[in-house]
């Protein structure tokens, strides 16, 4: 339980220090933000174009990485998971549990966690060398441990290229409120 804790401050700081330092070392915006919808088309800008490497566009990767995450939530495939989250990521959901890739892994397959809809929209990517961090507004309707759930979520995963792959290290949604009658 410690390490989670562990886990989850690193996470705290890895989404408040690193666009502060980005920013304050110079004034200059992160090297790539976009918003995009889910399934948007993927024009470059010029401070994107800089990023293009032996695997492409790096915003491109982590957003098909992006809609691939959303195709696996909705199929149930443990596969991608196991391939794309890091051993100790911290998968944090809206109740504030905390789970491992295992723990996870295990509720997708037993139906413990169960999306029947997603609908993914405001994406952010934001990239900052071997590390991107994703935003989404999403609205979804499922099963989490048991209890029949929908509603809006705000969701932020953090991915970073370890030994030249994306593996995702972070992964936290937020209920959002819903509007005021």
């Amino acid at each position: 339980m410690k390490s989670m804790r562990l886990i989850a401050s690193a996470l705290f700081a890895v989404c408040l220090l690193v666009p502060a330092l980005a920013w304050g070392q110079g004034g200059n915006p992160p090297a790539s933000t976009k918003e995009s919808g889910a399934t948007s088309g993927h024009g470059m800008t010029a401070a994107e174009q800089t990023y293009k490497g032996k695997g492409g566009d790096v915003e491109q990767q982590i957003s098909a990485l992006s809609d691939q995450v959303i195709q696996a939530q909705l199929k149930d495939d443990t596969s991608f998971f196991e391939k794309y989250y890091a051993d100790d990521a911290a998968i944090i959901h809206s109740d504030g549990t905390v789970w491992t890739k295992a723990q996870e892994i295990a509720n997708l397959k037993s139906g413990t966690l169960k999306y029947e809809s997603i609908d993914a929209r405001e994406r952010k990517i934001r990239v900052y060398g071997d590390t991107a961090i994703v935003t989404f507004l999403i609205s979804f309707k499922g099963v989490v441990t048991g209890k029949p759930y929908s509603g809006d979520i705000r969701r932020t995963q953090v991915w970073v290229k370890q030994k030249g792959n994306w593996k995702t290290v972070a992964y936290q949604v937020t209920r959002v409120a819903p509007a005021s009658q």
